[in-house]
């Protein structure tokens, strides 16, 4: 069985790749104007937090799909 994405595919997991490192990003900058603000909601930076490592986790992910395995 062939588990390697085709070109649209691939195609499609570099662009959900880009999307999601623009949220990963906006969610930082959000995260640090929160804090520079001083008076901050520390339940919505920790919620603001947990989204950013999904994120990162979903792209790591992702990223995986488009690298090859290599049976050593």
């Amino acid at each position: 069985m062939n588990d390697n994405p085709s070109d649209i595919e691939k195609s499609a997991i570099r662009a959900e790749i880009e999307r999601l490192r623009l949220e990963h990003h906006d969610l930082e900058t959000a995260i640090d104007a929160l804090l520079a603000v001083g008076a901050v909601d520390q339940l919505q930076i920790q919620r603001l937090k947990k989204r950013k490592l999904l994120l990162r986790d979903r792209i790591v992910y992702l990223e995986d799909q488009l690298t090859p395995d290599i049976i050593a």
